[in-house]
């Protein structure tokens, strides 16, 4: 059973005063929390997707800005700071809105005051990172579908649990209620290649949960949205455009694809800081492109039990590795938010961005 209190990503040490994170690139063998004392650990941090996921790159962001004005306080510092910071992964925009927040809580006040306010900023945002999460799940739970068989069976993609989140997580948050209420569910996750977030953060969190799943290749998900064994698809999102287009890891698009061709629901659950209000589509999102090594060799554990990285291609292959793709607003179901569930129309944004003011 999810238990919310006991799951967290993202802690603050007081006896250090210093921030602890999931190291999540040693995930699924090795659980180890890791301190950032300095700027430089938190971009790396970010950087190396030690953490990862819209909403916790955001907190994580905000707590490196804290940490830089506790050092330096100044206006230049401030601004130089927050463009490194930024700088750091480009396509979430929690991670730019996270740095906003700070930096208008800041700003006014005197340099003196200034890492208080901003170390004050960062619990804040945490705090209502996890009431956010929270109501997204209550919502996403109340609109999924009846199950076909005797479980739900839900896919997700990558990973947007309480390890992308501080607590909860967004597509997987109603999967966390949903159980929680007494359904009984089951969730298909995709590997999620090249570094197999749905295998070895997903899947690690869901059996912590105590949540039936089953890992499967990526190419296998039309296959068994085909065979009628997914009664709905939720995904997350790293930035949402205005119209509705929706940003999410690599591999998205073509589950929305299937999903839409099978008669499917696909679910994007975010908060509505995901949502970037002046990128008019997707068109628009800058689409982060990472290291060829990524494709070319993979971290496994070995027959003695160390951690071993194998080269899978031939010297010399050349790789491309986008981290993202678009998927089009015509083939999203639904938005969960934690304002409610709407469509990802015209109308459907217009109407969610009246209730946020």
């Amino acid at each position: 059973m999810f238990a919310a209190d006991d799951l967290s990503s993202l802690r603050w040490d007081s006896a250090s005063g210093e921030v602890e994170i999931i190291d999540q690139t040693l995930l699924p063998h090795t659980l180890r929390w890791c301190h950032l004392p300095d700027l430089a650990d938190f971009c790396h941090a970010i950087s190396s997707m030690q953490v990862r996921g819209a909403p916790l790159i955001g907190i994580t962001a905000a707590y490196g800005l804290a940490r830089a004005l506790a050092d330096d306080a100044s206006d230049d510092n401030l601004r130089q700071a927050c463009q490194t910071l930024a700088a750091t992964r480009p396509t979430a925009i929690n991670l730019q809105w996270a740095l906003d927040q700070v930096a208008l809580a800041v700003e006014p006040l005197p340099v003196a005051q200034r890492a208080a306010a901003a170390l004050d900023k960062a619990h804040a945002l945490r705090s209502a990172d996890i009431a956010v999460c929270e109501r997204v799940g209550l919502h996403g739970a109340a609109q999924l579908p009846e199950a076909s068989g005797d479980v739900l069976n839900i896919m997700t993609h990558c990973n947007a649990g309480w390890l992308a989140t501080i607590q909860w997580g967004t597509a997987l948050a109603p999967v966390y209620q949903a159980q929680a209420q007494g359904r009984a569910v089951h969730v298909w996750v995709s590997e999620t290649r090249p570094r197999n977030q749905g295998m070895n953060l997903t899947a690690w969190e869901l059996q912590r949960a105590g949540v039936p799943c089953t890992v499967v290749a990526d190419n296998s998900c039309g296959l068994l949205m085909q065979q009628g064994r997914v009664d709905c698809v939720i995904v997350g999102s790293d930035r949402t455009a205005g119209n509705g287009d929706v940003c999410n890891k690599v591999g998205t698009y073509l589950k929305a694809l299937a999903a839409k061709a099978h008669s499917i629901p696909f679910y994007v659950a975010l908060p509505v800081s995901t949502i970037d209000w002046q990128c008019a589509s997707g068109a628009d999102i800058p689409i982060e492109e990472r290291g060829a090594d990524e494709v070319l060799s993979m971290l496994g554990r070995d027959a003695a039990g160390e951690l071993l990285e194998v080269r899978l291609a031939a010297a010399g292959t050349m790789a491309a590795n986008p981290a993202f793709d678009v998927t089009p607003a015509a083939l999203v179901t639904r938005l969960i938010t934690e304002e409610g569930v709407f469509p990802a129309t015209t109308a459907g944004m217009a109407d969610l961005r009246s209730r946020i003011g």
